[in-house]
C-alpha cells in the first residue's frame, strides 16, 4: 500500500499515524500513533487502575516553561503551575527527539533512581493528549532496557477529563 493510501486509511479508520523509524523531532503536539515500540499504550481506565494499585513509576515529560528571553531583569514572571498525576516525577525536556547529551544522561540517572534500577518495574510516561514527547521518552526507555514501559497517550488531558486527582508538580532535581 502506498504511503498516501495508508495515510488515507488511517484517517478513515480513525487510527493514529504510523510510528516513525526514529524519534519525532518536531511538531510535538500532533496526532500520535496507537503504539510505541518496546512499550504498550494504555488508556485512562487502565491508567486509573495502575494509579490505585500503586507500584508504577509515573513520569511526566512535558516541557517546563522558561523565562521569556528579553524580559527585563526584575520583571515579575510567574509561569502557570504544572498539574500532573499525583506522585509523578516531572522530567522536562527528556521527550525531545534529540535531547542534549546532558539531558539524556540526566534522564537515564533519574529513571534508574525512580525504579531503584529495577527494569521490570512498570514505568508510565505521559504528557498531554496528542503529545509526541511522551512517545519519544517511552521509546527511549524501552531502548535502554526497561521492560514494562507504558505510554499513557491521553496524558493529563484524559486524566483531568475523567475527574481524576492532580497535584502541582515541580521539575525533578538537576533540571535547569
Amino acid at each position: 500500500m502506498t504511503r498516501r493510501r495508508s495515510l488515507l486509511a488511517a484517517v478513515l479508520l480513525g487510527a493514529g499515524p504510523a510510528p516513525p523509524q526514529g524519534y519525532r523531532m518536531q511538531d510535538y503536539r500532533a496526532p500520535t500513533p496507537e503504539t510505541v515500540p518496546g512499550g504498550r499504550a494504555i488508556d485512562t481506565a487502565e491508567a486509573a487502575l495502575l494509579f490505585e494499585r500503586q507500584g508504577a513509576v509515573w513520569i511526566d515529560v512535558l516541557a517546563a516553561p522558561r523565562r521569556p528571553e528579553g524580559l527585563p531583569p526584575g520583571t515579575l514572571w510567574r509561569p502557570s503551575p504544572r498539574l500532573g498525576i499525583p506522585g509523578s516525577l516531572w522530567l522536562p525536556e527528556v521527550g525531545r527527539g534529540a535531547p542534549a547529551p546532558e539531558t539524556e544522561a540526566w534522564f537515564q540517572r533519574m529513571l534508574e533512581q525512580a525504579t531503584d534500577g529495577d527494569r521490570e518495574r512498570p514505568v508510565v510516561f505521559y504528557c498531554l493528549a496528542d503529545c509526541w514527547m511522551s512517545w519519544n521518552a517511552a521509546k527511549r526507555a524501552a531502548a535502554w532496557g526497561w521492560r514494562r514501559v507504558l505510554w499513557y497517550r491521553d496524558g493529563t488531558d484524559g486524566w483531568e477529563a475523567a475527574g481524576l486527582p492532580t497535584e502541582v508538580l515541580h521539575p525533578a532535581p538537576g533540571w535547569q
